[in-house]
């Protein structure tokens, strides 16, 4: 197993520190992993090496082809149950199904909310304060609140540029 090329890794204008410090994060992981008491095949770390500084906000199916292309012999059951684990111990979140294309899974775990362009399902994070938005107790129909995100939706640059009235 050879180590992943971020060049033709879809990352834009990593610099060595960056590397760095993904490489960084990928050991964290790992180490949470093995706290936990789970092993770390080379298969578990070419995944968390696809995963982390993803930004794309991969759903399964996409992160088993990115990891498929350097490592064939992964299955997807090993993705399945990799993504499973790191969810159970709040490495990755799970994002609400905003596409047709399945759940998609946020490497980013701090509060944030996001932009989704509704033709291509592009999905972007924004980090912007709100300033505390909060439910007034009857509106909660008695639900307890344990974590609040904004999604606003729109049309991509690229999608504007092509001809198709927007749906919404």
């Amino acid at each position: 197993m050879g180590q992943i090329d971020y060049n033709s890794y879809k990352q834009v204008a990593i610099t060595k520190s960056k590397i760095i410090h993904i490489m960084k994060h990928v050991e964290t992981l790992i180490k949470v992993l093995r706290d936990k008491g789970y092993k770390v095949t080379p298969q578990r770390r070419v995944i968390i090496e696809h995963l982390v500084g993803d930004k794309s906000h991969p759903t399964v199916e996409e992160i088993y082809q990115r990891v498929r292309s350097v490592m064939p012999e992964v299955s997807r059951t090993t993705i399945y149950n990799t993504v499973r684990e790191l969810t159970a111990l709040g490495e990755l979140t799970e994002m609400a199904n905003l596409s047709e294309s399945g759940t998609r899974y946020d490497t980013d775990t701090a509060p944030h909310h996001h932009l989704v362009c509704i033709r291509c399902h592009t999905l972007l994070d924004i980090y912007h304060d709100f300033g505390g938005i909060t439910l007034l107790p009857e509106e909660t129909a008695g639900y307890q609140v344990v974590k609040s995100q904004i999604t606003f939706y729109g049309i991509c640059p690229r999608c504007q540029s092509a001809t198709q009235p927007a749906q919404v």
